[in-house]
C-alpha cells in the first residue's frame, strides 16, 4: 500500500491521538477526532476520517467503533500495560524506600503516562502511600544507574561507606578510607537496594546497602571473575535479612496459627510438619 508523506503523517497523528485519549470506556466520537486534527494544523473530515481508521485497520493497527447516539467513536483496547499491571508498578516505586519523595512522584507520573490519559487520572487519584520512611538522598537513585553499569562492563567500583548515629550523622568505616569491590549484582531486599560483591579475602559473598555510599565511582578496572561453580542465584536464597554469616541448619517450633507467616518468610516449599 503506497501511503504518501503527508498522508503518513495524519495516520501517525490520528494514532497518538487515540492511544493518548481513547479507551473501550472513553471512545472518541468522530466529530471530536477531527476538532483534535484539525487543531494540530491538519486538515480532515468526517468521510476521509473513516478512510483511514479503515488505512490503519488495514494495517494491522486494532481500532475499534461503537454507536454513541448517531455518531460513530472510535478507541483502542491494546495497551503496552494493562490498568492492573500499572498500579502494580506504582504500588512498587511507592514501596521502595531508597526511592526518594521527589523521585517517587516523578515516576509514578511517567508510570501513569504509561496509559492513556483517563488512566493516568484513574491512578493517580486512588493512590494512598503508607510508606514514611523515604530517603531524602537524591545520589542514591544515580547511584543505582552507576552499579548497573560496572556490572554491564564487569568493573571494579570504589566508594566511602557510612552508618548513622543516633544524630542522624555520617560515621565513616576504615576512617573514610575508600572500599575497592567486585560487583556481582544488585539485590532489592526490604525496601532497600543492596549491592552484592564476591570477597576473595573472606571467600564469601559480602553485601553493602546502596544508600549508604559516597562518592561512588567506576575504575578502569575489571572485576574479579565470581569463582567457577558458584550459583549467585542460590546464594540470594540462603541469605536472610542480608546478613552474612556461616550457614546453619535450623529448626523452628512455633504456633500453627503463625504457618502463614512462615511461609511468607522462608518461601510457600518450607518444610513444615
Amino acid at each position: 500500500m503506497e501511503i504518501s508523506t503527508p498522508q503518513k503523517i495524519k495516520l501517525l497523528k490520528l494514532m497518538e491521538l487515540l492511544r493518548e485519549n481513547s479507551d473501550e470506556d472513553h471512545p472518541l466520537k468522530t466529530n471530536v477526532l477531527c476538532t483534535m486534527l484539525k487543531n494540530a494544523g491538519i486538515s480532515c473530515d468526517r468521510r476521509t476520517l473513516s478512510r483511514d481508521i479503515a488505512t490503519l485497520n488495514e494495517c494491522g493497527y486494532e481500532i475499534f467503533s461503537t454507536m454513541q447516539g448517531h455518531d460513530k467513536a472510535y478507541y483502542i483496547v491494546e495497551r503496552s500495560f494493562s490498568l492492573p499491571e500499572l498500579k502494580i508498578l506504582i504500588d512498587a516505586v511507592q514501596a521502595a524506600s531508597f526511592i526518594t519523595e521527589s523521585k517517587t512522584e516523578n515516576l509514578i507520573q511517567k508510570i501513569a503516562a504509561l496509559g492513556n490519559a483517563h488512566r493516568a487520572e484513574l491512578l493517580q487519584g486512588g493512590m494512598v502511600c503508607f510508606n514514611s520512611r523515604k530517603h531524602s538522598n537524591e545520589q542514591i537513585y544515580y547511584s543505582v544507574e552507576t552499579l548497573e553499569g560496572a556490572l554491564r562492563r564487569h568493573q571494579k567500583v570504589s566508594f566511602c561507606y557510612f552508618d548513622l548515629d543516633e544524630k542522624h550523622q555520617k560515621v565513616y568505616r576504615r576512617e573514610k578510607q575508600r572500599y575497592v569491590v567486585d560487583p556481582a549484582a544488585l539485590v532489592y531486599n526490604e525496601y532497600n537496594y543492596y549491592l552484592m560483591c564476591f570477597s576473595a579475602k573472606h571467600n564469601d559473598v559480602v553485601n553493602y546497602r546502596v544508600d549508604r555510599m559516597e562518592g561512588l565511582t567506576v575504575t578502569d578496572t575489571p572485576r574479579d571473575p565470581l569463582p567457577e561453580g558458584f550459583d549467585l542465584g542460590r546464594y540470594d536464597k540462603t541469605i536472610f535479612d542480608m546478613y552474612n554469616g556461616r550457614t546453619e541448619t535450623v529448626r523452628l517450633r512455633f504456633d500453627r496459627a503463625l504457618i502463614n507467616v512462615v511461609m511468607d518468610r522462608f518461601g510457600a516449599d518450607a518444610h513444615i510438619r
